[in-house]
């Protein structure tokens, strides 16, 4: 049962993040994290674009609209109107007097399946329209910017505040919701997830003290004084296109909101630590704020999965690699009452063997190891909407024993853990929570009612707008954590079923499919190791720390 737990129990301290030139955790000297804040997880891009659309449509005079991405489509839609389009959006906020900023990863070129001519015209639309947005590629040689969040604050009104942070870039292909039949905005990935990709994603929505520490994340990387590319050519077309490194300066940083509302008593209510990555770039090139990177990620998901007793539940694109799922391996070695769910993607995002045998490589190393410790106490899952189509599955999603959650952009795999810049809120209910949900229990039940088919689409929205007893009630028989390990194995061999008898009579409840274990002759691994681990999971540790194999 989940209980009133303590933080400095799950979290790590400012020793424990291995940071000591961040200010991130200024606002709360005593800890690195905040309390008295309201958290909320927006399941679906189609949810989370709504929110962020009257957010940012509310903002005014003198009020912040900062965010990074790792993707952005100017045209993008939040809504189903003309003029929702991200472009349009921002651009009124502009127009009403709000100081709005982006840091867009430039990324490599396009022929690579990147979108640097769309974060060019991002950053020359928004421009023209008096914003001030910065193509940054201060990363590692194989890196990118993967952070994806938004800060909105009130210079008047503080209580308003709110940021948000996850997984979902303001792109083409994310606006789905529970039914996953895509974005109209299609985005295409692999062939078997059809011209309209479905996509299951999270977002969470932060209010109360920790919009600042998110503020400050922000404040860090604009403030950085190098310079946000290297390349003299790009420098020079930049200045000429009025994209250059002239990052004007900051307003000066309001103090943190004040506990939002429903939380006014800072003992209760969430407590939220933000976990980063940042590589270690260099010679001769290094954040001022993580001069020799930082890996609170990987430090923070490998002190809380030491206390998961019952269920490690996750949701994310990527599971690869040794090193990772050692994590997990070493947890259920440790724990012989542990059990693991995860759910991925059915197939790599790309087509081609360039691509995907790598993908497959880093998956194999991954999933063998963990089944290998435990296969009765181990399931992988992929999606499916109603009509047989693969769901894509770019979720980052952690909930350990109902307690410990984490919702944000890192993927668990060696290139989020050290490579990329990454971003996540890792979120502990202080409230009473025997007699409800609770965040992480929520969280947990509300992801697993929609794979289970248990709750109509229209209430799968905002994870704190149900009521706890009707969820509670739904998912009775799986609330206890191994009760959950077994009725996701009966649907998924439900349906299965179905399929290999010729999709007969009524299609059972649930998406869930089993994934096979990734399979991969030898030939093609030997020819996969070099592009998987220079290109799809390259490592940004310095070779002192690869050696030691810490982060």
């Amino acid at each position: 049962m989940p209980h009133r737990a303590d933080p400095r129990d799950w979290f790590l301290s400012r020793e424990e993040r291995g940071n000591g030139s961040t200010r991130v955790d200024d606002a709360h000297p005593d800890a690195a994290f905040s309390t008295g804040n309201r958290v909320r997880a927006l399941v679906h891009g189609r949810t989370y674009f709504a929110e962020l659309l009257r957010c940012v449509e509310a903002a005014g005079e003198g009020d912040l609209v900062w965010f990074t991405d790792w993707r952005s489509d100017p045209d993008q839609r939040l809504g189903d109107e003309p003029g929702s389009e991200l472009v349009e959006v921002l651009g009124r906020a502009l127009d009403r007097g709000a100081d709005v900023r982006a840091l867009v990863w430039r990324s490599q070129a396009d022929t690579l399946g990147y979108a640097h001519q769309e974060h060019r015209d991002l950053g020359d639309l928004l421009q023209e329209r008096g914003a001030d947005v910065q193509l940054d590629m201060r990363v590692t040689r194989a890196g990118t910017h993967h952070q994806k969040f938004v800060v909105v604050r009130h210079r008047d009104e503080p209580a308003r505040d709110i940021a948000f942070v996850g997984g979902i870039d303001l792109c083409h292909g994310r606006r789905d919701d529970a039914m996953h039949e895509g974005d109209p905005q299609t985005l295409h990935v692999a062939d078997e997830y059809g011209e309209r990709a479905p996509w299951h994603d999270v977002q969470v929505a932060l209010q109360g003290p920790v919009v600042h520490d998110v503020e400050t994340v922000f404040r860090e990387r604009w403030e950085d004084s190098s310079p946000t590319t290297r390349h003299p050519w790009r420098r020079l077309r930049d200045a000429r296109a009025d994209l250059d490194g002239a990052r004007s300066p900051l307003p000066p940083q309001s103090p943190p909101p004040p506990p939002a509302p429903d939380e006014a008593d800072t003992d209760a209510g969430h407590a939220v630590q933000l976990l980063r990555t940042y590589p270690v770039l260099g010679t001769g090139w290094a954040f001022d704020f993580a001069p020799r990177g930082e890996r609170s990620v990987a430090r923070g998901y490998t002190k809380a999965v030491k206390h998961a007793r019952r269920l490690v539940y996750v949701e994310d694109q990527f599971l690869w690699g040794h090193e990772m799922s050692t994590v997990l391996a070493d947890a259920l070695r440790a724990q012989p009452g542990l059990h693991v769910v995860v759910v991925l993607p059915q197939h790599p995002d790309q087509d081609g063997w360039f691509a995907r045998d790598p993908q497959v490589l880093g998956r194999l190393r991954g999933v063998q190891r963990l089944l290998l410790e435990a296969p009765d106490r181990v399931a992988f899952y992929g999606l499916e909407n109603h009509a047989g189509t693969p769901v894509y599955v770019h979720a980052k999603v952690c909930v350990l024993d109902d307690t410990w959650a984490s919702i944000g952009s890192d993927n668990f795999c060696r290139r989020s853990w050290t490579n990329d810049s990454e971003l996540s809120a890792a979120i502990i209910d202080r409230d009473e929570t025997d007699g409800g949900a609770g965040f992480a229990r929520r969280l947990r039940l509300t992801l697993a009612a929609e794979h289970l088919d248990r709750l109509d689409p229209d209430e799968l929205t905002s994870v704190d707008e149900m009521d706890d007893a009707g969820l509670l009630e739904v998912m009775a028989d799986c609330v206890d954590p191994v009760d959950m390990f077994a009725r996701f194995a009966e649907s998924a061999d439900a349906l299965e079923a179905w399929h290999d008898g010729g999709r007969v009579g009524p299609r059972p409840p649930g998406r869930l499919r089993r994934l096979p274990e990734p399979r991969l002759p030898l030939v093609r691994q030997l020819l996969a190791v070099p592009s998987y681990r220079y290109l799809h999971d390259p490592d940004g540790r310095s070779w002192r720390m690869r050696r030691r194999k810490g982060f």
